[in-house]
Formats: structure tokens, sequence, C-alpha cells
């Protein structure tokens, strides 16, 4: 209940001074559409289905792309995480290419996958791969050699160690990367689809812009803020739902 008051307070707070740009700013609504407009352009978008064919294009590519990656850096950052020596040879190669944009790699993404429906895949999955890599990898050799003595104590051999012990006790940490993954390649899925899609929440934007709809860019960019908070409440719910079937402290 507090956090629907809080929700429902920022959503007012921004109503009032997104109307008062627009009011005072002297733009023609062409140019800048005030909240009634946007939202008569977001009743459009919904009534002759755009906006429902959109999202569901973009909820499927980002779902491919962002499961892929997390599941592929989980991985990789456990095994990684786990060699630190393999690591120390192949952490100078990851904070080079860290910090590169994926759409940076737009021009060769295009020239290895075409366009349409890889280019956003990819980039999806660029955005949320070092997050989820790095911070599981901090995680596996920050862990406490306790819950290690209690494995062999246990007689848990290497393969089952990483499922039943290292994974439980790193999700708190490893959450926070899943959770900065799952912004950042939200972000970037827009780019993603500007890139020769002809459907999603991007497109609609590319559209807007093309046929000078200020309101119905307003409306998807909307539509796009507020996917991208249900999306980060569905993680925060799995999040600790996961940790009370683990048993262990976390969550948001």
């Amino acid at each position: 209940m507090k956090n629907a008051k809080h929700l429902l307070g920022a959503a007012a707070l921004t109503l009032l001074v997104w109307q008062a740009i627009a009011a005072l700013g002297g733009w023609h609504e062409a140019l800048f559409p005030s909240p009634a407009a946007a939202l008569s352009g977001l009743g459009e978008l919904i009534a002759d289905g755009a906006l429902l064919h959109g999202v569901a294009a973009s909820l499927m590519r980002f779902a491919v792309g962002y499961i892929s990656s997390v599941l592929i850096a989980l991985i990789a950052g456990l095994i990684l995480g786990w060699y630190s020596k393999v690591w120390a040879y192949l952490n100078p190669i990851v904070q080079v290419l860290r910090p590169i944009s994926p759409v940076a790699w737009l021009p060769f993404i295009v020239l290895f996958f075409g366009i349409g429906e890889a280019p956003a895949i990819v980039i999806i999955f660029l955005a949320a791969f070092f997050p989820v890599l790095l911070a599981t990898i901090a995680a596996v050799q920050k862990l406490d050699p306790i819950y290690l003595k209690v494995a062999q104590n246990f007689g848990i051999g290497t393969p089952a160690i990483f499922t039943k012990i290292i994974l439980p006790a790193i999700f708190p940490q490893i959450a926070t990367g899943l959770h900065l993954a799952l912004g950042t390649a939200w972000v970037f899925l827009v780019a993603g689809e500007m890139v020769g899609a002809q459907s999603g929440l991007g497109f609609l934007i590319i559209d807007a812009r093309n046929n000078l709809r200020a309101d119905l860019l307003m409306a998807a960019i909307i539509a796009i803020g507020l996917l991208g908070l249900l999306l980060d409440s569905a993680m925060s719910l799995a999040e600790r739902r996961l940790c009370r079937a683990w048993g262990i402290q976390g969550g948001k």
C-alpha cells in the first residue's frame, strides 16, 4: 500500500511538471504534446491494436535475448569465478569490451546477422551479459569458505557444488547484476528495434517520428517506461520467491 501511494504521488508530480512545461513552453502540440494529447495517442494505439502488437513483439525479443544472456553469463561467471587463474587472463579482455556500447557493434551485428529480428536480440544479449557475468564472478570469489567446507563434509562433488551450494549462497549478490542487466537491456531494446524491425516499441517510435506524430511517439515512450517498471517489479517478486525457496535472506 505504501509503495502504491509513492507510485501515485510520483505519477501525479510527473504529470503536473509535464503539463506545466507544455503550457509554459509555447510549443505547438505537434512538437511537444500535453499529457492529455499523449494519453489520447496511447488510447489510439490501444484501439487499433498497434500497441498490443508492438508490446508482444518487443517482449518476445527481450525474453529471448535476456534469458539466453543471463544463462550463459551465469554459467561463465560460476566457472571463471571458481577458476580464478583463468579469469586473471580473461579479465583485461572483458574490461576492454565491457564499456563499449552494444549499439557500437551494430554495423558488425547487421553484417553477421542481417536486419530484422536478430539485431535487437543480439543487442539485448550484449547489454545484459557483462553485468551478470561480473556480478557472478565477484560473488563467487567473495564466497565464505565455510560453504565449501560444508560441501566437502557432505561429499558433494564439483558439478553439484555449483547448483546446490555456490549459486544459492551468492544469489543475493547476483540479483543486483540481474536487475542492472534487465534495465540496461530494456533500454537498448528500443535501439535494436530501430534497425530494420517492422514491429515492436522501437518501431512504433520510428514510425511516429516519420509521420510527425509526437503524441504517438510520447505514448510509445510512456508504454516503454511502464513496461520497464513492470518487468523490474516482476524480477523483484521472482527474486523474493527464490530467496524464500532457498531459505536465504535477500530480495528487493
